[in-house]
C-alpha cells in the first residue's frame, strides 16, 4: 500500500512537518511495510514561509518588525529557490498573528498589521521580483492599513492626522493617500495568496467572522464591521473589494493590499500547493491521510483537509482526516471527499496535556484508524 500523508499544522501546537512526521510513525506501527510519501502542507499561515523555503531550497530571512500590539519581535520572510527563485514569501503570521498577542491583550481593535508592511519592505531590499503574501492565523482587524502605513502611504482621520493602531482608529480614517507609497512596489508583483471564502464587509465580512477569535466582544464586532465598511470606502476600489473573494483574508489586509498597492487576491492553494507537485503524488496513492486542528462545519469552507481531499477525488483517491477535535458540521466534511474523520483524543484530557502528548496522540489514531481499515479490507475480501 502506497500513503500519501498530505496534512497541515495543529496551531499554536505543531507545525505541518511534525503532523507528518507523527502520522508517518502511527502508520509504521500499522502497516509496516507500506510505502509513505510525506508532503506537508502550508495555508499560508504559522510555519509556512519555514517549510516553503525548505521545500524549494531556499532560505529565512530574520527582521526584526513591530508586533500586532507595538512592540518589536522577531520575525522573519523566506527567499524562495529552484523554479521560485526571485520571489519572497512573507508570512504575515510572523510579523501580525495571533500568536504574537499575548492573551492578555487579543483586542483586534488594538492590533496593527504595520510588521507586515515592514516584512514586505525587507523583501524588496533583497531584490525581489516578486512577493507572494500569505494570510492567515492573523491576530489584526485594521484592513491593512498598519502595513500600508509602513509603505509610505498615509492614512489620516478628519482633522488632517494621522491615525494609530487597529481597527478602532480605522473607523476614525476619513483620507488614504497612496502617493508617497514606496516606489519599488510598482516594480514587483505582488500576490496575495488568501481563502476566497473571507471577504472584508457583509454579514460573512471578517469583523463578524474572526472578530471573537481574535478577542472582540459583540459590541466590539460592531464597531469593527463598520470600521471595515469606512475602509472599502476610502480604498480605491473600495466597491469591488467590500466582498471580493480573499479581501477579507487576515483581518482585511487582503483588500488593503489590493486596492493601494495592486497586489491580486489569489486563491492560497492555487499558490500554494503546487510547490509540492501534490497532485502528482496523490494521484500514485492508494490511500491519502490529512489531518488538521479541527474538523467541523468550518472544513468545508476552504481548509486543507478539504482541498487535500477535493484533489485526491480527482484521482478516485480514499481520504482519511485525522483532528485534535471534532467539533459541530464535521459531517459537512463528507461532501468535500473526505471519507473518514477521526479525533485523536480518546478520552478526558485537559488542553494543555493535550498539545504536549499531540505527537503520540497523532500516531496511535493513526494506527488505529489503519487496523480498522484493515480489519474492513478482510471482511471485504
Amino acid at each position: 500500500m502506497r500513503i500519501v500523508i498530505a496534512p497541515t499544522g495543529f496551531k499554536e501546537c505543531l507545525d505541518a512537518d511534525a503532523v507528518a512526521t507523527a502520522i508517518e510513525r502511527g502508520v509504521r506501527r500499522a502497516l509496516p511495510h507500506a510505502a509513505t510519501d510525506t508532503v506537508p502542507l502550508v495555508d499560508g499561515g504559522e510555519g509556512s514561509a519555514r517549510l516553503l523555503a525548505d521545500s524549494t531550497g531556499g532560505r529565512l530571512v530574520p527582521v526584526e518588525v513591530t508586533g500586532p500590539v507595538g512592540a518589536p519581535v522577531p520575525s522573519h520572510f523566506a527567499l524562495l529557490g529552484g523554479a521560485h527563485r526571485g520571489t519572497a514569501f512573507v508570512e504575515m503570521a510572523a510579523a501580525a498573528g495571533l500568536g504574537l498577542v499575548p492573551a492578555d491583550q487579543r483586542d483586534p481593535g488594538a492590533t496593527t498589521s504595520r510588521g507586515v508592511g515592514e516584512l514586505i519592505a525587507a523583501a524588496l531590499n533583497t531584490g525581489a521580483t516578486s512577493i507572494v503574501v500569505g494570510c492567515g492565523d492573523s491576530g489584526v482587524c485594521d484592513g491593512g492599513a498598519g502595513a500600508l502605513q509602513a509603505l509610505g502611504a498615509r492614512v489620516q482621520d478628519g482633522a488632517g492626522a494621522e491615525i494609530g493602531h487597529g481597527g478602532n482608529e480605522v473607523g476614525r480614517a476619513r483620507t488614504l493617500d497612496v502617493s508617497e507609497l514606496d516606489r519599488r512596489l510598482g516594480e514587483v508583483d505582488i500576490v496575495v495568496a488568501a481563502n476566497p471564502a473571507n471577504v472584508l464587509c457583509g454579514p460573512g465580512g471578517v469583523a463578524h467572522v474572526f472578530g471573537p477569535q481574535k478577542g472582540a466582544s459583540p459590541e466590539q464586532v460592531e464597531a469593527l464591521a463598520s470600521a471595515m465598511r469606512n475602509w472599502a470606502a476610502l480604498l480605491p476600489n473600495g466597491e469591488h473589494l467590500r466582498l471580493a473573494p480573499g479581501g477579507g483574508a487576515s483581518g482585511g489586509l487582503g483588500a488593503g493590499l489590493a486596492g493601494a498597492l495592486g497586489a491580486r487576491l489569489a486563491s492560497r492553494f492555487d499558490v500554494l500547493l503546487d510547490t509540492g507537485d501534490l497532485d502528482h503524488r496523490l494521484a500514485d496513492a492508494d490511500l491519502v491521510i490529512t489531518a488538521e486542528g479541527a474538523i467541523d462545519a468550518s472544513t468545508a469552507g476552504g481548509k486543507v483537509p478539504a482541498e487535500v481531499a477535493r484533489r485526491a477525488k480527482n484521482h478516485g483517491k480514499p481520504v482519511i482526516a485525522l483532528a485534535g477535535t471534532i467539533g459541530a458540521g464535521a459531517d459537512t466534511s463528507y461532501a468535500t471527499g473526505i471519507d473518514a474523520f477521526v479525533g485523536i483524543v480518546d478520552g478526558p484530557l485537559a488542553l494543555a496535556e493535550a498539545i504536549t502528548e499531540a505527537p503520540e496522540l497523532l500516531a496511535s489514531a493513526t494506527a488505529r484508524a489503519l487496523r480498522m481499515l484493515t480489519v474492513g479490507q478482510s471482511l471485504a475480501g
